[in-house]
């Protein structure tokens, strides 16, 4: 259990860094709103009151809210889940995705929406703007995939 805890607390503090990192490179350029890093990727300021790919995206503070309540039951039910586990594995993804869900509650908490940057694109097609947080998410829930995907048996007794 403490290795998870481990990676919640280690990809919570990352994401919260990030995004204050990001929210003073553009608090210094007022007016700046994309700033071009390489060929396929810029870092931008969007700040997302609603839930994954921009759903829900509107002033309602209810959202806020909301999504911080389903947040936090999410992460006790995943603290179960860790609190039972053995496998080293689904122990750091069961961490990835409660960092990464305690990441985006702090936002919600601190600035009423969830602060995104991370903009990859092709040409013209861009990719919904994400965070930290959102990446630890999507490798967490991944690599549950993969772990369930492994089919380990038990041991005969």
């Amino acid at each position: 259990m403490r290795l998870g805890l481990a990676v919640a607390v280690a990809i919570a503090v990352i994401d919260q860094l990030g995004k204050i990192w990001v929210l003073h490179l553009f608090a210094a350029e007022p007016g700046l709103r994309s700033l071009p890093v390489a060929g396929v990727f810029n870092l931008v300021l969007t700040m997302n009151r609603g839930m994954s790919f921009g759903l829900f995206n509107n002033s309602d503070t209810a959202n806020a809210l909301i999504f911080t309540a389903v947040a936090l039951v999410i992460v006790v039910a995943l603290l179960a889940w860790l609190h039972v586990t053995h496998d080293r594995l689904l122990t750091v993804a069961i961490g990835l995705v409660i960092g990464g869900a305690l990441g985006n509650v702090v936002d919600r908490l601190l600035r009423g929406a969830v602060v995104d940057f991370l903009d990859f694109h092709l040409g013209a097609w861009h990719w919904f703007a994400f965070n930290l947080a959102d990446a630890a998410i999507s490798i967490g829930v991944g690599l549950m995939v993969f772990d369930g995907l492994l089919g380990r048996q038990q041991a005969p007794k």
